[in-house]
């Protein structure tokens, strides 16, 4: 019975702690400010060659790029890719939600746990996905913690690498043409290398947390839904009971209508 209850402790124990360093992670998705970040960037792979080959695998190709970009076409290939006529957005709740309700209670309740985790979000929102990455390595609540992980950062993640096809791309250019009548210049070869990164953080991620890709929308809808006596972190299931999923295009249409009023 003793070692019964040792094996069902040390089980127990590989659960709460994380096998992935998500500090080390959220490294990534910094805006390039100078040099020191290709060798923040390098480390990063080298760190995932030991642990995880198969995620390192998946960023080569942001490796190959700074071997040959210049720091300010770096800085630049950020901006299209997560701020600028983007591609995507590096925050979770946006991607996830849009402008919708939803996402204002997302930032609260992430709020709150990065105060109580001492997570410090700097000019980001708290949904912004460097933030809750090192919001993860920190929190003590391990049930709320696999949840933010579960159903929310890696769906959200997920989505951001849809994002990069080149179809969706297009219409999103349809969209910023419309409404800013100039499209900003753009790398042909590497305009899509920030998603090897975004391939590399979910292929870790799979290591500490489970997360069966299901109809997105489906997801979305039922988040917060659970049997538990305990409420979900999200919100309440009737939230989420008639939720209606946009895509991204329509969410930066739909905030560029908003700008412009």
């Amino acid at each position: 019975m003793e070692k019964l209850s040792e094996v069902n402790g040390i089980m127990e124990s590989s659960k709460i702690q994380l096998q992935v360093n998500y500090e080390t992670l959220a490294d990534l998705f910094f805006y390039p400010q100078n040099e020191e970040y290709k060798n923040n960037i390098k480390n990063i792979h080298s760190y995932l060659s030991k642990d995880i080959p198969e995620a390192a695998n998946a960023m080569q190709p942001f490796i190959d790029f700074i071997e040959v970009a210049t720091i300010q076409e770096m800085q630049e290939l950020f901006l299209r890719s997560f701020d600028l006529q983007a591609i995507t957005t590096l925050d979770i709740g946006f991607v996830l939600f849009g402008e919708d309700y939803k996402r204002g209670k997302l930032l609260v309740h992430l709020n709150k746990e990065h105060s109580e985790a001492g997570n410090i979000c700097h000019t980001e929102l708290s949904d912004h996905l460097p933030n809750v990455l090192n919001l993860i390595a920190k929190m003590k609540d391990i049930e709320i913690r696999d949840e933010i992980a579960s159903r929310l950062v890696m769906p959200a993640v997920d989505k951001m690498i849809s994002e990069f096809s080149f179809e969706k791309i297009d219409k999103k250019d349809v969209v910023y043409k419309k409404h800013q009548k100039v499209l900003l210049e753009f790398s042909k070869q590497y305009r899509t290398v920030y998603q090897t990164l975004l391939q590399a953080l979910f292929i870790a991620m799979k290591k500490d947390f489970d997360y069966v890709p299901e109809n997105y929308e489906e997801l979305i809808k039922n988040a917060g839904n659970s049997d538990n006596e305990r409420p979900s972190f999200l919100t309440s299931k009737r939230d989420f009971a008639t939720g209606e999923v946009k895509d991204f295009v329509e969410n930066i249409e739909t905030e560029m209508l908003t700008e412009k009023q």
